[in-house]
Formats: structure tokens, sequence, C-alpha cells
């Protein structure tokens, strides 16, 4: 087991943590001339985002139970290999229905970096090495969706939009370089089973821990109140007489907070153990959705400050949370860490996307909507936190049985 990682490896974990986020980032800039030269519809269009996120969702369900049989390199060569020609099928699509294609071979293709890098953390490092671990590369997670439509902007307008997919290949060859000097980190001596019989035994073992149901409930209630404010704030910056410049430029704050957070827990986590801060990092998160909620009632806001002053609080909170919770919720898996990751990513993904999805279909009660579906996830932390909080109270014995179980079946 490693005590710290290096430099090349911190680097490969923020690349591959990143790659997801500027996949589907990018190309945004590039909407309306895209939709011009395929001379095709808008919605059509944006299904190039649905359908790539929608891969990104399924994928991880397949690389997790996969590289925990064959292995993590092996898998996440295939997955950036398959990532770069799809990206390149992207760059001379001829067509919206070639687009929409290899959008979705492409996001088959990033969603294996993003369990593959949790699952090796998991594989090397234990404890505090784990969670700064994490805590250094989430907040460069935060950093993709803000720079990346900066980057595709930048792109498209010198070189065209087929360029920001041309981009998007060399990442992809850079990646695959890079995850060839790194080590096989999965533990490839135990007996094959069946892959039905080892998912049902995995999955089994995974979702009756309470600890990580728990943090999974936290980790995914946070992101859907982050994912509710970016699907409704478009619609209360308009209604506010807000330009698209000014919305896109609203995201900053919120992405520095994030960062701020993220590094903050980073040096908590040097100080105190992860368990003690999760408590207050709550208090902050439940707060801010709470004060969002009393302004959207009990006010008629004229400017977005009011509703982002707490929300970039949010944000810190976030930044500090993910790790922690990431952490405590994979660790306890090393015998299938990607697919616990896998598992993890995905449900986070599935809530995120009804939270999203809620406030799209009631855009029209605009703030008010985007605040209660907020406060709401405040209950599902708090349900998350006290699985978390009963599964510490599991007597030595009882984990020593789960331990051992867990051992026997692999």
């Amino acid at each position: 087991m490693n005590t710290q990682p290096s430099k090349i490896t911190l680097i490969w974990f923020a690349f591959l943590s990143m790659l997801g986020f500027l996949a589907t980032d990018m190309y945004l800039p590039a909407f309306a001339t895209m939709q011009t030269e395929f001379n095709t519809s808008q919605s059509l269009i944006g299904l190039s985002l649905s359908i790539f996120l929608l891969g990104m969702a399924l994928g991880q369900l397949i690389y997790g139970p996969l590289s925990d049989r064959i292995g993590r390199i092996k898998v996440l060569m295939g997955g950036m290999m398959l990532f770069s020609v799809a990206s390149l099928l992207c760059a001379f699509a001829p067509s919206i229905e070639v687009m929409l294609i290899a959008r979705f071979a492409q996001a088959l293709g990033a969603c294996s970096a993003t369990v593959i890098w949790q699952a090796v953390v998991v594989d090397r490092y234990e404890g505090k090495v784990s969670e700064r671990v994490f805590a250094t590369i989430m907040p460069l997670v935060a950093l993709s969706p803000a720079l990346a439509p900066l980057a595709g902007a930048m792109l498209e307008g010198q070189f065209g939009w087929r360029s920001i997919f041309i981009v998007l290949v060399a990442f992809g060859i850079i990646l695959s370089v890079m995850t060839l000097k790194e080590s096989e980190s999965a533990k490839m001596d135990k007996k094959q089973e069946k892959v039905l019989t080892q998912l049902q035994r995995d999955y089994r073992q995974i979702l009756s821990s309470k600890k990580f149901v728990g943090n999974m409930l936290i980790f995914a209630a946070c992101s859907a109140a982050f994912f509710a404010y970016l699907t409704g704030s478009p619609f209360v910056m308009s209604a506010m007489g807000y330009s698209g410049a000014d919305i896109g430029l609203s995201y900053a704050p919120q992405t520095a907070a994030f960062i701020i957070g993220g590094y903050g827990c980073r040096a908590l986590l040097s100080k105190f153990d992860g368990q003690r801060v999760l408590p207050w990092l709550l208090k902050l998160f439940i707060g801010s959705v709470t004060v969002m909620l009393l302004i959207a009632f009990n006010t008629e806001p004229t400017t977005i400050w009011p509703i982002l002053a707490p929300f970039c609080l949010l944000a810190v909170a976030n930044g500090a949370i993910y790790p922690i919770v990431i952490s405590k919720a994979l660790e306890d898996f090393k015998n299938c860490s990607a697919t616990a990751a896998g598992l993890l990513n995905f449900l986070q993904t599935a809530v995120c996307f009804a939270a999203s999805g809620l406030v799209s279909a009631f855009s029209a009660y605009s703030l008010h909507t985007v605040t209660v579906a907020m406060f709401v996830t405040g209950f599902i932390a708090l349900a998350g936190f006290a699985l978390v909080v009963r599964s510490r109270r599991q007597t030595p014995q009882q984990a020593a049985m789960a331990e051992q179980a867990a051992n026997e079946a692999h």
C-alpha cells in the first residue's frame, strides 16, 4: 500500500477526473454554429449533450465490474482508445445523426476515466491519505466546467468547432500514454467466478453497507442541489434581465468557492478526522439551502446576488464534503473498488438528473422551484448522515464478520 502518490500520478488522476467534464462542456459555445452547419434543429443539437450524459451514466456500471475482473490498466486503455476514436468521428461527422452516435461512444469511453481513477485511489491509499488525494483532485474537477467552455469558444473562434474534438483526441492520446506508465493496482490473484455470480455478490455486499449507502446519499444530495441550481439559474437570471454573458460569468464565484472548500478540506484533514469535520460541513450545506428558500419565498430579489451569496457557501460545503464522503463510501471495498465506484457515480448521477429534470419541468415557477428542490436535498443528506452514524455504531465483531464474509466471497 503506497503512502503518498507522486506528482505525475496526481496529474494523471487530475486529467482522468477532468476528462468527462471537458468532453461535456468544451463544445457548448459551438451549438449555434453546429446547428447551422448540420442544418438541423436546436433540440437535436441539445440531444448531443443528453445522449452523452446517458452514456456516462450507463458506462460506469460496466467499467467498474470489468476492471475489477481484468484490471484497471487494460480497461482504461480500452476506454481511452474508444474515447479518442469517437472524438475523431465527432470531429469529422458529416451529419447530426453520425454526431449523436459518436457522442454516445465518446461518453462510453470517457466514463472509464471517472470510475477507474477513483478505484485506483482506493486500491493504493488508505485513510487520511486517500481523503487527501480526493481533496487535492476534486477542486480541479470544479475548474473543468468553468474553463472548458472558454477554451472551446477560443478554439471555435480561431479554428472552427471541429478543432474542439481534435483537441479532445489529443487529450485522449496523452492519457493513454500516461496510463501505460502506471502500474496495475487491482488484485488479480483472486479466483475468477462467473460474471453474474461475481456481480450479484459484489452488489449485495456494497448495497448492504450502511456506510456506503449513507455516504452515497450525502454525495448525491449535495450534487443534486448543485445541479438544481445550475439547471434553474439561467431561467432565473434571464427573468431578472441578465444577458447570456452575465449568466456565464455568474458561475465564476461558485467555482472559486468550490475550490476554496476542497483545499480547505485538505488542510482540515491534516489536523482532524473526516468524521469530525463532516457534521459541520453538513450544517453549512443545510443552512445555505434554508437561507435560499427563505429569501425566495419572503422577498422578491431583483438581482442574483441575494441567492448567489448563500449558494457560494453551499459550494464551499460541497467542495469539502465530496472528498470525505467519496473516500468513506469506497474504503471498505478494496476487493471490488471499481464496481463500488461505478455504482456510487451511477446512483449520484441518477439523483442529479432527477433533480435537474424536476427543475426543468417546473421552470415556469423559476426561483421557487429551484430553492424548493435544493431544500429537499437537505433532507436526503440528513438521511444519509443518519445511516453513516448508524454504521459507526457497528460493533468490532460485526465489522470483522463483514470483512471475513467479503474475503470469503473473493
